[in-house]
């Protein structure tokens, strides 16, 4: 007659031989009990107290978020289009256009089909150039450097500012209103 062992006792055997097999130094298993209710109530007590948004308070005046909204997407674009694509750009990223290429501003043909910045840009590199701005220059804090604006006289192509590849607007530079308001005072 033979014998089978069964599952269960392969199982102990097996147990068995990792514990005689394990060396003095190893870390033995933790077992903890399970959390109670009212273990968990009293650690989301604490954790609620703790809470900062509570401590907050309200804030006062007029919501940022809802003063100077603009209209729609449209009205706050330059759009250009050519050979049947159109994309969008922030008004004010435009530097320079080129009169042979003002035909192609803002003038938005139904059926044209709208595409990203990077994909119209990658498709018309011909006649757009882009320039590389920071941000302190975009918000009108610092001048561009003497050659960019020199290059951006010489140029035939329609200008872009961008940064990090998107377009961006150009706000005017800041030193120039002051000075302007400063000669206009006296």
């Amino acid at each position: 007659m033979k014998r089978t062992i069964h599952g269960a006792s392969v199982g102990v055997a097996l147990a068995l031989t990792a514990i005689a097999n394990a060396e003095p130094g190893a870390k033995k298993s933790v077992f903890r009990d399970a959390e109670t209710h009212d273990m968990i109530v009293k650690k989301l007590k604490a954790t609620q107290n703790l809470d900062p948004i509570k401590k907050m308070q309200p804030s006062e005046g007029e919501d940022p978020s809802k003063k100077n909204i603009p209209k729609d997407l449209i009205s706050s674009s330059d759009v250009i289009s050519f050979n049947g694509v159109t994309t969008l750009v922030p008004k004010r990223a435009i530097m320079q256009v080129p009169e042979n290429y003002k035909a192609r501003l803002n003038n938005h043909t139904p059926g044209n089909k709208v595409i990203g910045w990077l994909d119209f840009f990658r498709l018309n590199r011909g006649w757009i150039t882009t320039v590389e701005v920071t941000r302190a220059q975009a918000e009108g804090k610092e001048p561009l450097a003497e050659g960019v604006s020199e290059h951006l006289s010489k140029s035939q192509n329609l200008i872009v500012a961008s940064y990090l590849t998107g377009p961006i607007s150009m706000l005017p530079q800041k030193e120039k209103e002051e000075k302007e308001t400063a000669e206009a005072k006296p």
